[in-house]
């Protein structure tokens, strides 16, 4: 498995866990919460603004505004700005982009729901997937009638789907039944679901149609084919011929026999019909399961829709900033001498290993710039420190109060 920068801890886990260091000394201990506190309003306001800038560029493609609202943001709407930004925000909240062929992958498995999916992919302009932190669990399965067969299945913690529709001119080429889209052609869908099966991903594709596999087709055609053509040759079409052939003739039948062995035949084939009846039910009920996990994820996995994902997102992205930027001050500032990056990256690693016992891959680019953007972080010749506690918290209340600097000298001529 694939080493995360995701921290699968929260801040004020983090925060606790680092300032037990230094209990012994209650002002420095304030001093460090008040510290992070401003910090972390800064990064709010960060956010804040991302978000500003998301619903702005993201506007004109949003499908739950109405048409006219959409045509307000004709030239104000900057599609490569809105991508761009959204990107900056999987990245920071440390998303990662599923390859196309794990996508395949799960294309072609699947671990709970049984069933083969198509999807139209010819509806897209583009998609892509984002996932944060993937881990195993342990389910039971229905296997053979009553038997359950215990599985592990690997989930995604968080699934971002993005959704580029294609406009009507490309869609009216390929085919596809606009009729039938929920989206109006050239939106841009955004939705993200927690808790997503590794091998069932394509099921939060809104246009995924359950279709029979092989073997459910194999299950309901060769019997019925064989058997029939089986029943038909043998009990039904002799009996009709004999009656035909003795009511054109004139000659004399035994035909309560004949009656006998129509009967039987139809008999037969009426218990044909019936298993037919019951493959073809079973795949009616994978679909209605299907439905129920469709369901599931849409009222208790989904997170957020279209615009309504920007929260979620830059919440996820201004705690992952956070919590780096806190874990490298307070690795700087415990040691006794500026280290390299690289001297860092594994002092973290290894304290996480050591005392949560989780692996992960710490993003300390994404930290050390962090900490220089805001001022605390100085490098020379390679190696970083932070400023003291004293003058760093001086730092970052005169940067915060310079982020509202509304006061203006204006003079006026007599």
């Amino acid at each position: 498995m694939t080493r995360e920068h995701y921290i699968p801890f929260n801040k004020e886990f983090l925060l606790e866990q680092q300032i037990n260091t230094f209990a012994e000394d209650q002002k420095k201990v304030d001093d460090f919460k008040k510290l992070f506190d401003i910090i972390e309003h800064y990064f709010h306001y960060e956010a804040f603004n991302l978000n500003r800038n998301l619903k702005q560029n993201y506007a004109l493609f949003d499908p739950d505004l109405s048409l006219k609202e959409r045509k307000g943001f004709m030239g104000k709407s900057d599609f490569s700005v809105f991508k761009e930004t959204l990107l900056t925000v999987l990245e920071q909240g440390n998303y990662t982009r599923i390859d196309q062929e794990t996508l395949n992958k799960a294309f072609q498995d699947s671990d709970l729901i049984g069933l083969k999916l198509s999807i139209d992919f010819n509806a897209f302009q583009d998609y892509e997937l984002y996932v944060r932190g993937h881990h195993k669990s342990k389910v039971k399965v229905k296997k053979y009638f009553f038997w359950k067969k215990e599985i592990e299945i690997e989930y995604y913690d968080r699934v971002m789907i993005y959704l580029h529709y294609n406009d009507t001119h490309f869609l009216k080429q390929k085919k596809v039944k606009l009729g039938k889209m929920p989206i109006e052609p050239g939106s841009v869908v955004l939705k993200i679901f927690k808790r997503v099966p590794k091998n069932d991903i394509e099921t939060i594709f809104p246009n995924a149609i359950p279709r029979m596999s092989t073997t459910d087709k194999l299950l309901l055609w060769v019997p019925g084919i064989f058997g029939g053509i089986s029943l038909l040759s043998a009990k039904v079409i002799p009996a009709l011929i004999n009656m035909y052939d003795a009511y054109e003739s004139g000659e004399t039948i035994d035909l309560l026999d004949s009656k006998t062995s129509l009967n039987q035949g139809l008999i037969a084939l009426g218990i044909l019909s019936l298993y037919l009846f019951r493959q073809y039910n079973n795949f009616v009920n994978k679909k209605i399961k299907y439905s129920k996990i469709l369901s599931d994820s849409l009222y208790f996995k989904n997170l957020g829709n279209n615009s309504g994902a920007f929260y979620s997102l830059l919440n996820s992205s201004e705690e992952e900033v956070l919590k780096e930027t806190i874990l490298a001050y307070t690795f700087l500032y415990k040691s006794n001498e500026p280290i390299t990056a690289e001297e860092l990256d594994s002092q973290i690693e290894s304290w996480f290993e050591t005392n949560l016992k989780t692996d992960l891959d710490f993003d300390v680019k994404d930290a050390l710039e962090k900490l220089k953007n805001i001022g605390l972080g100085i490098e020379t010749n390679g190696k970083w420190k932070v400023l003291p506690l004293d003058q760093a918290l001086i730092s970052i209340d005169k940067l915060w109060d310079n982020v509202f600097d509304y006061n203006q000298v204006q003079s006026y001529k007599g």
